[in-house]
């Protein structure tokens, strides 16, 4: 027969010695290595479990609610083991046992001050973000247009294409005007009476289209105006750049570019 073991007075029992408390008569009935192995074991686990005490023993020490502190409206210092109804409204340090700090817990926030706090963190993304993106266009610019040169060059280039058009423009107003000669003249046959169909649509049809280039001039007019307009304020903003200002830390005024131009 084994030796009866006498269980150690500890908080948590082994499996071994539940076992042999509950079934001595199955220990009994194992052979006598097994007895020697089982009998070695059960003494090297107690050695072992008063050397390192169990990891449930120790996850409680570590894992602790700790010691809340926080300082109320009348500036009395509060201290609990749980969190602090008092100071749901401001930050609470979460002490260890020593006195060194755990953690902070957050101010618990009310739904308005959610919102204001959303909105806030929203609006600071968007300020970022628009601070990025005025870094990102500087450094384009300055890539693109290096001296004043090349802006210049830029600019004709963005104003000659209007100009073609516009030329383009007064050229078919000559052509409409030229066709419209001799159907005056043949007008003139009517004096007094009334005009052909033929020739009445004639006359209005070459009217329309006078009037639309009119229009087209005028517009492209404006668009030589516009564009000279948005070049002059790139000046102004690269002539900063250029002489050292940072990216990102001026403004630029400008106006959408035609939908023509790749710039």
């Amino acid at each position: 027969m084994p030796p009866q073991w006498r269980p150690i007075a500890i908080d948590t029992e082994s499996e071994s010695l539940a076992l042999h408390r509950r079934q001595p008569s199955r220990i009994a009935a194992w052979p006598a290595g097994r007895q020697a192995a089982w009998a070695s074991g059960l003494i090297v686990g107690a050695v072992l479990w008063c050397a390192h005490p169990p990891l449930r023993a120790q996850q409680a020490q570590t894992n602790g609610g700790g010691i809340y502190t926080c300082v109320d409206d009348h500036g009395k210092q509060l201290r609990s083991d749980r969190p602090i109804a008092e100071c749901n409204d401001r930050e609470q340090r979460v002490l260890n046992k020593d006195g060194s700090l755990r953690s902070i817990r957050q101010a618990t926030l009310t739904a308005d001050e959610r919102a204001d706090r959303e909105a806030k963190e929203r609006k600071d993304a968007e300020e970022r973000a628009a601070y990025n993106d005025a870094v990102r266009r500087d450094r384009n610019l300055k890539n693109r247009f290096p001296n004043e040169a090349a802006h210049n060059k830029a600019r004709e280039s963005a104003l000659e294409s209007v100009r073609v058009a516009m030329r383009a423009s007064q050229q078919r107003m000559k052509e409409l005007e030229v066709e419209r000669k001799p159907l005056l003249e043949e007008a003139e046959f009517y004096r007094g009476r009334a005009l052909p169909s033929r020739l009445r649509q004639q006359l209005e049809a070459n009217e329309t289209s006078q009037a639309a280039q009119r229009d087209l001039i005028q517009t492209q007019e404006a668009e030589l105006v516009r564009i000279n307009r948005i070049y002059d304020l790139e000046l102004q903003h690269l002539r900063k750049l250029w002489n050292g200002a940072a990216p990102g830390s001026i403004s630029l005024v400008s106006a959408p570019m035609p939908q023509s131009e790749s710039r």
